[in-house]
């Protein structure tokens, strides 16, 4: 599973650049994706824009990092596929995780907020 990690201020954005996160990926994944996330990331933001497919277990994955984070750091995510998007609508995960329709909107909504 291959993560590209870039600050932007004081997010950390991470872009998945494999095309699912699936049962076959699921576990590097959330490994990966654990390792990658320093303790001083107070905010992570997971760009999904090359991701077309998602199963239940990379759905699972990444609730499972969110919490990895724990309370007092955020996962938001970023450019949902509409395959994507659906899976998480379908499973109501739309409503645990803030998602933005692309990274560039999420990098200038933190810059709004300061």
């Amino acid at each position: 599973m291959q993560l590209n990690l870039e600050w932007s201020g004081a997010m950390l954005v991470i872009t998945v650049t494999d095309p699912r996160i699936d049962a076959a990926s699921a576990v590097d994944f959330k490994d990966g994706l654990r390792k990658a996330v320093p303790p001083e990331a107070q905010r992570v933001l997971l760009d999904l824009n090359q991701v077309d497919f998602i199963d239940s277990s990379g759905l699972g994955a990444i609730v499972a990092a969110a919490k990895a984070l724990g309370p007092d750091r955020m996962l938001e995510l970023a450019g949902l596929t509409p395959k994507v998007r659906s899976v998480f609508e379908l499973t109501r995960m739309n409503t645990f995780f803030t998602i933005h329709d692309s990274r560039s909107a999420a990098l200038a909504m933190t810059a709004e907020n300061g």
